[in-house]
């Protein structure tokens, strides 16, 4: 198994090259090629640029950033996009992974309250090919001089340095660390005009799982979480909830705080709730819905409990969801030191024209605010009003409709609880990234190739431990 990351030296390159031939050399001319796999699951962490994410929240531009689409903090000032779905050639070594989720930066706000710096960055997508890499993002920035806002998909944005990584052979997953990226002259542009071309940015870290078989469809019945099929399709107008889930992080910096420096905790789920990285599922919602009064009544399971020191506890359980007049509630029972409070409600959001499309009713992310019971419930670290995390709701009201998927971070998305270097305002600190696991690699030949490699390789690490 052979570790992928960017302290590469030539003299690594060079063994790892050389070993590589002496395998060619050694395997059967005639052996199968391997079949292309489908990459389906993992995660991108890159913190952009971590210099521009501290002047956009900073004394000058005074702004902050928000998370879109599943997106989430990973510690370290690195933001993780998920749910990675492409393709990878174990003979040529081709990668091709796209992912989801992003990030708008906002600052300089002016009297009318727009804000001359704005500026997201979504749906990284890397590109590997031939030694060379590039990562493409969809960009919607307003230029600094003009205030023109332009929206661009797919922008070449970075260079990726994959000097001395052999991408071929790879069995899953494949990870990717610390890799080297470059500000391209497009993406330069699209950035603004904040950096010139050829500026480095923060380096690149993913993981992605490859599925079995590219070739072959899953094909089987859908499930619900009960594990039955799905039901033929009901009579909506009864008002019958088939099934529903409600997804919702509480609130970024607090899930920070939780897991950083300060509190170094953690949260536990339990009662069938789910983590999709940035946020939290309460699935197998059941109730009643109201097209023509446009109401909503949904009780779900799940629940979720923080942990840490300096006395934090603070449990959320039987989650349900209000909505009527436009204006829905996020519900909760609530234990922590000192209260226990039933169906207390913790935030409140906009929920307007909530009509049916395709069986499915949703809303989705939409800006929540704190109730004056959900301060209390986090002990009044925020005061009511303030913005938490946004609420998305997806209820099927018959068996053939789907629910939104959950942000899929891969098999080796599980973090890592260490400090964090960037302290939050006040009490509240951010979380940290986990480790990339390597890219293995399999190749039947005998030990003593296997023994000659790792000796060589041993005195080219020993030498470069040597040079520090």
């Amino acid at each position: 198994m052979l570790s992928v990351s960017s302290s590469r030296r030539a003299t690594r390159a060079g063994v790892v090259l050389g070993f590589a031939a002496l395998v060619g050399a050694l395997l059967p001319a005639a052996t199968a090629a391997a079949a292309d796999r489908t990459v389906q699951g993992g995660r991108l962490d890159w913190g952009i640029k971590s210099s521009f994410q501290s002047y956009v929240t900073g004394p000058i531009a005074k702004g902050s950033y928000t998370l879109q689409g599943g997106a989430a903090t990973a510690g370290g000032s690195l933001f993780r996009f998920h749910s990675a779905t492409g393709s990878y050639s174990p003979d040529s070594g081709a990668f091709d992974a796209a992912f989801s989720g992003g990030v708008r930066f906002t600052g300089h706000k002016k009297a009318d309250g727009t804000n001359e710096l704005d500026l997201t960055v979504s749906r990284p997508h890397v590109k590997i090919s031939g030694g060379s890499g590039t990562l493409y993002a969809d960009m919607v920035s307003k230029d600094k001089g003009t205030g023109k806002v332009t929206s661009t998909a797919q922008v070449p944005l970075a260079a990726l340095n994959l000097s001395g990584i052999n991408m071929k052979g790879g069995s899953g997953p494949i990870a990717l660390t610390n890799i080297p990226a470059t500000l391209t002259s497009q993406g330069a542009k699209a950035f603004a005009g904040y950096y010139a071309a050829g500026t480095p940015l923060d380096p690149v870290s993913l993981s992605t799982d490859l599925a079995a078989d590219s070739s072959k469809p899953d094909d089987k019945p859908s499930k619900k979480p009960d594990g039955k099929d799905s039901k033929d399709s009901k009579d909506k107008a009864d008002g019958r909830i088939e099934d529903a889930a409600v997804d919702w992080g509480v609130r970024r910096t607090f899930r920070e705080y939780v897991t950083g420096s300060i509190a170094k905790g953690k949260w536990t789920l339990s009662a069938g709730a789910q983590d999709g990285g940035a946020l939290f599922r309460f699935p197998a919602g059941s109730g009643t819905y109201d097209e023509k009064k446009q109401q909503l009544d949904a009780d779900f399971k799940g629940s979720v409990r923080f942990t840490g020191k300096h006395g934090l506890d603070v449990a959320l359980s039987r989650i349900a969801v209000v909505v009527e007049a436009g204006k829905g509630t996020l519900y909760a029972d609530v234990t922590a030191p000192g209260t226990k409070e039933e169906r207390a409600p913790i935030v409140t959001f906009a929920a307007k024209q909530l009509g049916p499309a395709d069986g499915l009713v949703s809303v989705t992310e939409a800006p929540a605010e704190l109730t004056k019971q959900g301060a209390k419930a986090f002990n009044d670290m925020y005061k009511a009003g303030t913005e938490m995390d946004p609420v998305s709701l997806a209820v099927a009201l018959d068996g053939d409709a789907k629910l939104p998927a959950l942000p899929d971070l891969g098999s080796a998305a599980e973090p890592a609880a260490e400090p964090e270097k960037k302290a939050e305002p006040k009490t509240e600190a951010a979380a940290s990234s986990s480790s990339s696991p390597a890219l293995p690699i399999g190749i039947g030949i005998g030990v003593a190739v296997l023994l000659a490699a790792g000796v060589a390789f041993g005195v080219v690490r020993k030498r470069r431990t040597a040079q520090i």
